[in-house]
């Protein structure tokens, strides 16, 4: 039996996942998904306010008149999110004063489910089908993808309560599971800090599902990991290696190094979606994060039909 503690969390959270989905993200995926999800039907002849990025130039220039492409969508999506479940998800340091007015999240891994679930929600309301692979330093949970409302409350149940045997975080692994799994065009969520130390080894292999897939970078980000508070000297786990050092937070030197260190990391990592032509966005435990959704997702819908 489920306990009370844990269906209450568990209703809370499915809860704000659909009325996010329900009020900002309703049929937005199909957009962005939109050049590979599509089969060629024929041609017809331009009429006057006609995309003209639909042209087809051979049949012109072989007929001398313009002539645009007509397609059909394919009548079904599959939305694969890929949540990282490592340690490092479980911190969080959102003021309760945020929490209160629905902003944010305690933790990373609660702002992934939340997340999650509304694009979850979002796939299932426009008839596509949406699964599920958590990893760590391995896949920790494969959810196969399915299209029903019951369905979303079980992706939901094991983002929040499953116990991962893992620590660390590796996306290589998680990204090969899913491209053996999906043989045919999937658009792919990840959602992660990307705290993964073999940066060659998942940056070549996100690339190369990037070519197969339309993936869609979400990094998860608590405000402490990009600037500390004046505590004076203070203890510093890093959760998924267990090293621990001591700092002295009172130094504005040492404030300083944390914060270029936060910004150098960031800006690797979207010089590395850029590269590989991965939309990418920044979602933080302690800020509102849907209108900035919004936006990126309807900017990476225009992009993928231009």
């Amino acid at each position: 039996m489920i306990p009370a503690a844990w269906l209450k969390r568990l209703r809370q959270v499915e809860v704000r996942s659909r009325l996010v989905s329900e009020q900002l993200l309703g049929g937005r995926m199909s957009s962005i998904f939109k050049g590979r999800g599509m089969d060629f039907a024929d041609v017809r002849e331009y009429v006057p306010g006609d995309d003209v990025r639909r042209i087809d130039w051979n049949v012109t220039a072989r007929l001398r008149r313009p002539f645009i492409k007509r397609h059909i969508e394919e009548r079904e999506l599959v939305v694969m999110l890929l949540v990282d479940a490592s340690a490092s998800g479980h911190f969080g340091t959102t003021p309760d004063e945020a929490l209160a007015l629905g902003h944010g999240a305690e933790t990373k891994r609660e702002l992934a489910a939340i997340l999650a679930g509304a694009l979850a929600f979002s796939a299932i309301r426009d008839g596509d089908r949406c699964g599920l692979v958590m990893f760590t330093d391995r896949v920790e949970r494969f959810v196969p993808a399915r299209k029903t409302r019951p369905h979303v409350t079980r992706l939901l149940h094991e983002l929040l309560f499953t116990t991962p045997k893992g620590s660390g975080t590796a996306l290589t692994p998680a990204l090969h599971f899913l491209n053996n799994l999906l043989h045919r065009p999937a658009l792919v969520f990840v959602l992660s800090d990307f705290h993964d130390t073999n940066e060659d080894s998942w940056t070549r292999t996100l690339k190369a599902t990037n070519q197969r897939h339309e993936v869609v970078a979400l990094r998860l980000v608590d405000n402490r990991e990009l600037e500390l508070p004046d505590v004076g000297w203070a203890l510093v786990q890093d959760a998924e290696s267990g090293e621990v050092v001591e700092i002295d937070t009172s130094d504005p030197r040492v404030r300083a190094q944390w914060g270029t260190a936060a910004e150098e990391r960031r800006q690797k990592l979207v010089a590395t979606f850029r590269q590989g032509r991965i939309p990418t966005l920044d979602i933080l435990t302690d800020r509102p994060w849907v209108q900035s959704l919004q936006k990126f997702l309807d900017h990476a819908a225009r992009r993928r039909v231009a």
